[in-house]
């Protein structure tokens, strides 16, 4: 729909301008009339830079860093008075990510045709998800939305730091895991044939361990880009196998009870499910829309299925906690706090209890993760290492002690 801009005098003679947004001029000037307004002129505005480029292809993806500052520095500036189309145009300035920058000036620009804020954020959910979109709108319903942004900001970070968390943890054993496999590779491709033409040379038969490591050396000098492609073919079908509805479900599932790894992924799915339910409650959205956003931010298909036994069980007037103890995924400490909560009328409190305790399960978890990889990976490497410098002087022992 275009947008009109029009100046007008009022009935005391003052100068009025401003937009409409109207399928025609028509339409403006029957409004206008109906003000008591005198048309000056009307013009259409010719559509924004921002919002012809508010969904760039390709663009450069906003970190969670980037909306946890953004979100921040908003509430700072609303609780100081500034109005809301200064502030963001103030924080469009200061942006330095292109799709952020794009995104905050059609915002912008939205607010001032008229929409609301919520309605503005809500045409960007790549940046903007539910959670921040309908708390946005309860703050701005509800006249609290400073209040609301640092909540917001608040849930963000604590999030963004349990990823990090996790996902720190992960990189070393990566990086060590990926140094092994490239030194085996090149041992297996450039070290081990210069012994398989000196041992050809000899014309001696030779041990079933030095022949199989031959063997699977030749396999990666002839068929390694195979190899490769393979294993990308692979990635590609599981990928594709994880989009579909029971791909998804049994890929999660099998997550959920691998060792180790498993129970490290449960305690941050309970974490995320406990911290975002108690900040949607604690911004007074509506508890079944709540288990709707809870389920889609759990980060996990097993979760979100018992999320919606859980609205079920609420629409029949049951209780939350009734659901969750016959899942094997929330421990009876967390029903029985979530009971406790719900009967005692201070389920945000007991939420928020939950999430930090699992933060620091998950601290703890991480911590034992780190100290059990190390020494797996240099007992794999020691092993893998081994058998190769084994199988290749094991002719060579062999022929010593034959000349004995």
């Amino acid at each position: 729909m275009p947008t009109y801009k029009y100046s007008a005098r009022d009935q005391e003679g003052k100068n009025v301008t401003g937009r409409i947004s109207a399928e025609n001029d028509t339409v403006i000037i029957a409004e206008l009339r109906k003000r008591d307004l005198i048309i000056l002129n009307i013009e259409e505005e010719k559509e924004s830079v921002f919002k012809k480029s508010a969904k760039p292809k390709g663009g450069k993806k906003v970190k969670p860093e980037d909306l946890v500052i953004f979100t921040r520095q908003f509430a700072t500036m609303v609780d100081a008075g500034i109005p809301i189309l200064q502030s963001l145009e103030a924080l469009t300035e200061q942006t330095v990510n292109p799709t952020f920058k794009t995104a905050l000036g059609a915002i912008r620009e939205d607010i001032q045709t008229g929409s609301g804020l919520s309605s503005a954020f809500e045409k960007h959910p790549k940046i903007f998800d539910q959670l921040y979109v309908n708390m946005i709108r309860v703050g701005e319903s509800g006249g609290v939305l400073t209040n609301i942004l640092e909540r917001i900001a608040m849930y963000l970070e604590k999030s963004e730091r349990l990823r990090q968390k996790v996902q720190g943890a992960m990189i070393y054993p990566a990086v060590v895991v990926s140094m092994a496999l490239l030194i085996t590779v090149g041992l297996l491709v450039k070290v081990v044939p210069t012994f398989s033409q000196i041992y050809s040379s000899l014309g001696q038969q030779l041990p079933a361990m030095t022949q199989m490591l031959i063997d699977f050396s030749n396999l990666l000098q002839h068929d390694l880009i195979y190899l490769i492609g393979a294993g990308f073919a692979a990635v590609f079908l599981f990928n594709k196998y994880k989009k579909t509805p029971d791909g998804h479900i049994k890929v999660d599932t099998f997550l959920l009870k691998l060792p180790v790894f498993g129970d490290l992924i449960c305690k941050v799915c309970v974490s995320r499910f406990c911290r975002t339910f108690a900040t949607l409650c604690q911004s007074g959205v509506p508890i079944l829309e709540s288990l709707d956003i809870v389920g889609k931010t759990c980060g996990n298909r097993v979760i979100e299925i018992l999320v919606d036994e859980i609205k079920v069980s609420v629409k029949e007037g049951e209780s939350i906690a009734v659901p969750l103890s016959k899942s094997p995924i929330f421990p009876l400490m967390v029903t029985r706090m979530i009971a406790v909560g719900e009967k005692s009328g201070q389920l945000e409190k007991m939420l928020s209890k939950v999430a930090e305790f699992y933060d620091e399960q998950v601290d703890t978890a991480v911590e034992g993760l780190t100290k059990l990889i190390e020494p797996l990976i240099i007992g794999f490497l020691g092993i893998v290492v081994g058998f190769i410098v084994i199988a290749l002087f094991l002719p060579i022992l062999n022929m010593t002690s034959a000349m004995r």
